[in-house]
Parts: structure tokens; sequence; C-alpha cells
């Protein structure tokens, strides 16, 4: 890795030193460094947009939380631009280290102590009387629901063509292994091992009770025609969000491409989820 990015959060405090910092100690391991126009700004040189950051560096190091992350991944895409976490936000199921950490961080990638984890991502299009009008991919979630005030959706769910359910209910959650702990786990759906090649299918709030979470292979293929319903919404990653209208499809399928994170040898999800959950605490 010679070119790093630098994406950060909106508003950190003291901005200005973190990321100036990180650019020293980058320059001083003789890297060259690539930063976003944002984080640039506070210290006067030049930045350039999120999408050049993402599509000209070897590495990305993304300064926030999950959701910065979850920016960088979309704006990675296939391109498989391994991504360091640094944690500035609030849960960090995603980031890797904090920002004390970071100094030991790049050492190990330096000395090539760390591991490539891969995540799957989802790939989400819309058709409207048969044509392809929108596609997006999500690394966390597809989610399908309705504004404030709107009534309760109904939609017909086919995997792979098979007729599964005609589901009413305020909205559905297509989650990866990734997205498991956040919209779909607040919904009651599973917690899922990061790496797993699966998604699940999330109902929120369903109007017959027996409609439950489905962990599914991540090589079905998911068709989600709505119905009815007013002012229905597609969302991945909390990110992107789309207007959806009657007999408007959505198909979701497993991407073909993942997300690359580097994470260093220690790492153990059930402490993060001992630590992000408070399992244990009374």
């Amino acid at each position: 890795m010679k070119k790093i990015g630098i994406i950060a959060k909106k508003n950190i405090p003291d901005s200005a030193k973190i990321i100036g910092n990180l650019i020293s100690l980058l320059k001083k391991r003789n890297f060259m460094v690539c930063v976003e126009s944002d984080a640039a700004a506070p210290l006067k040189i030049k930045g350039h947009s999120r999408g050049k950051v993402a599509s000209c560096v070897d590495m990305i190091i993304v300064l926030g939380g999950d959701g910065t992350i979850l920016n960088a991944a979309g704006l990675v895409g296939d391109r498989g631009t391994p991504i360091l976490g640094v944690n500035l936000g609030g849960l960090g199921f995603i980031t890797e280290i904090t920002i004390d950490e970071i100094q030991a961080g790049i050492d190990k990638i330096i000395s090539g102590q760390y591991d490539l984890e891969e995540r799957i991502m989802l790939s989400a299009e819309v058709y409207r009387n048969k044509k392809k009008i929108f596609s997006a991919s999500a690394l966390n979630d597809v989610v399908i629901n309705k504004s404030a005030l709107a009534r309760m959706i109904e939609f017909d769910t086919h995997i792979d063509k098979r007729h599964v359910t005609t589901l009413r209910a305020d909205g559905l959650i297509v989650s990866t292994p990734t997205g498991s702990t956040a919209h779909s786990l607040s919904a009651g759906g599973p917690i899922l091992y990061p790496t797993l090649e699966t998604f699940v299918l999330t109902p929120i709030c369903p109007h017959t009770l027996t409609n439950r979470p489905v962990v599914l292979p991540d090589n079905f293929v998911l068709e989600i025609t709505i119905k009815t319903g007013d002012d229905v919404y597609l969302t991945l990653d909390g990110q992107i969000g789309f207007s959806l209208k009657a007999k408007d499809a959505v198909m979701v399928k497993k991407a073909g491409y993942k997300t690359r994170f580097i994470r260093f040898h220690e790492r153990d999800y059930f402490q993060i989820l001992r630590e992000k959950l408070s399992w244990g605490e009374r």
C-alpha cells in the first residue's frame, strides 16, 4: 500500500488536530495521502471529493462511526479497496480501532500483522412497468418502509420466483450479517456472525404476529412487489432513498463484490457484542 485516503465524519471535535496528526504519521511512514475536502478544509490543504478519494487510493482510513463507514463502502463499490475504521462515533460495530490506537494500527499494517475480512453486500434494483429505474448497493440493509403518517404497506414477497407470502406491515428489512446488529436487530431480527454468507428477511411491525424473521442463503433472489401503500420508500444503509409506487417491484440479491475491512489478529466479535450490547451486565 502506497497511497492512503482519509474520509472523516463531519463536525468532529478537534478535527484539525486529529487529521493533521494522522497525515503527519502517514507521511513519516512514507505514505502518500489523499484527504477528502471537508477533512482538508480546517487544515487549509488541498482536498478531494469522497468519490475521488475512494477511486484513487490503496486503502481508506475512515474517521467516524458506522454511518461514515457505510458511506465509504458504497463509494468503494467493486474496487475492493480495504477500509480501516477508526471509531469516533457511537456504537461502532464495524470500526476496528480507536483514535488512540491509530499509530499502533498503522505500524501493524506496515509489518503485515493484519487480516482482510470480507463482508457480503446487497444489490437492490427497482422495476416500474418492467423497466429498471433504480439500482444501488448496501453493506448493512435494504429497507422498505413508510413515512410517519402513511398507512400499513401490503406487498407480495417471492424468493427465486416462488411465492412466500403477502405481507401487511410497516415495512420490511433485508439485512446482511453486517447489518444484523442495526435496524434488523431493533425490529426483532437475529444477530448473524458478520462473515456468514447469508441474509435475513425481517418484517417491521407485521399485522400478523406469526410473520417472523427468516434467515436465507445468499444465493437466493428476492422480489418484493408493492401492492398498496402511500409514501413508501426504499432506503439503503440509511444513506440512499428512493420513492416507491404501487406495483413497483424491488429485486434484492447478493452483490457481485464484497467490502474488505482491515482487521487485526486480536479482534474478537463476541467481545464486541459484550461491549456494545452490554451483555452480562445487570
